[in-house]
């Protein structure tokens, strides 16, 4: 019989996820930027998408390969730190590369191609970093605790958020130029990336001297594997034919969320641009009607964004201690994922920078149920020795449909929504954001729960 995890006081608890906290810095970055960083280096509203494609793409790949050797990793450093280590010094090394993309005499189509491989880099790191965190607590603490540790990690990360989001604007506050010539990422955005990289790397260091992982014999005692069961190891596609139901059900609503939200990513930026602040339009080689991403207009209005996700991820903070008093999981998954859905629409019609608020207020209810509930209800129906590897492979259910949302958003733009000779309506891809929450929300009621 398995011996219990011992109890672990708060400090420790902090410490195996305080890097957690350097990590969502630079995916706060990465998620609020991208498209900025792209539509500077030259990119049309309708080809936005295509560069989010990458970001999920490495994601899959990426976590369940971590989730699966990490479960079978032991060194004299730990377990899954290795992992988390080697992610993070990747991530800081192209932070510092990915922001002057447009800096280094590269044309516009070689600084595009540039900026890709970078971003590729930047989210194999991030996930190949970001894993690990929720591994150890799983290994190290005991069920009494994981409540109370999985609550830190939910805080560390949207605080971690709320900081990334919040840089660029701060910096330019304090007098740091939020222009460039054209095709050239401003002085904010860059020194935001430094920072970022320089506060992950501090994080994760700390954990990796704080934290001393269970070495195998230890680890046995409190996790004991069947040997049988490694006899005939099964490979992910035998494990995804045994998933629970819950891996497909909870899958399904997650497809209607993360493509909503990565049409949040993509198309926030041009629609604040274009809706709150005015920012004037140019008419490209091509006879295309754009943004003029060199404009002041639009620089400021890419800092705001970073407000406006910080908004969102108070509201998620907030949301966070309400969900918790809903009786059902459905229910809270429902409500908030309609909340969110309205908070989308809502952007079509408000068009004062600071209305937004409330916008993104009610998108961050959505945000805080897409954090917790799907995770808890199909942790709920895992057993047995391959834990980290079906972890690995839920992550699918967040990066496929975003995969496939950013493979078809700018053809969905251009069929559906644009008008030839006048600029893009990227807000009508927000409405469509709103519309999928709210489908999601109906998909709640196809899982089955123990509540």
């Amino acid at each position: 019989m398995a011996k219990q995890l011992p109890d672990l006081k708060f400090s420790q608890l902090i410490n195996i996820s305080f890097g957690f906290f350097g990590v969502q810095i630079a995916y706060a970055l990465q998620s609020a930027n991208i498209s900025r960083i792209f539509a500077t280096l030259g990119a049309d509203p309708h080809s936005l998408s295509f560069f989010w494609l990458l970001p999920p793409i490495m994601g899959m790949i990426v976590q369940p390969l971590v989730g699966k050797y990490s479960d079978r990793t032991w060194t004299r450093y730990g377990r899954r730190i290795p992992y988390l280590f080697i992610g993070a010094i990747v991530a800081i090394l192209v932070m510092c590369f990915l922001p002057n993309a447009g800096s280094l005499g590269l044309s516009v189509g070689q600084a595009m191609v540039f900026g890709a491989v970078m971003l590729m880099l930047l989210d194999t790191s991030i996930n190949m970093a970001m894993q690990p965190f929720k591994m150890m607590v799983g290994d190290m603490v005991n069920e009494k605790q994981k409540t109370t540790a999985y609550s830190i990690q939910s805080f560390l990360c949207n605080a971690g958020s709320v900081v990334g989001f919040l840089f660029p604007f701060l910096f330019a506050t304090f007098g740091i130029s939020g222009t460039a010539p054209t095709g050239v990422v401003p002085d904010t955005v860059k020194y935001a990336f430094y920072i970022g990289a320089a506060i992950l790397i501090i994080c994760v260091i700390y954990t990796s001297i704080m934290v001393k992982e269970y070495p195998p014999k230890e680890y046995n005692e409190y996790h004991p594997v069947d040997p049988k069961e490694h006899e005939d190891e099964p490979g992910m596609l035998e494990l995804l034919k045994k998933a629970p139901s819950t891996f497909w059900t909870v899958g399904l609503v997650q497809f209607f969320c993360w493509a909503a939200f990565m049409y949040m990513w993509t198309y926030t930026n041009g629609t604040v641009a274009h809706g709150a602040f005015d920012a004037p339009t140019k008419i490209t080689e091509a006879g295309a009607v754009v943004l003029d991403t060199a404009s002041q207009q639009y620089q400021d209005a890419g800092n705001w964004v970073g407000i406006l996700f910080a908004v969102q991820a108070i509201g998620s903070v907030f949301w966070a201690t309400i969900i918790p008093r809903f009786k059902s999981n459905k229910v809270a998954y429902t409500v908030s994922l309609i909340m969110g859905g309205i908070g989308f629409i809502s952007t079509y019609f408000v068009h004062d920078q600071y209305g937004l608020f409330a916008s993104f207020l009610l998108i961050g209810a959505a945000w805080a149920a897409m954090l917790a509930l799907p995770f808890t209800i199909f942790t709920n129906s895992l057993k047995g020795g391959h834990v980290g590897t079906y972890l690995g492979l839920f992550n699918c259910t967040i990066c496929v449909p975003q995969i496939v949302a950013a493979a078809i958003g700018g053809l969905i733009l251009k069929v559906f929504f644009t008008t030839p000779g006048v600029l893009a309506p990227e807000v009508d891809m927000l409405v469509l954001a709103g519309t999928l929450l709210i489908i999601g929300s109906a998909a709640v009621w196809l899982i089955k729960t123990n509540d």
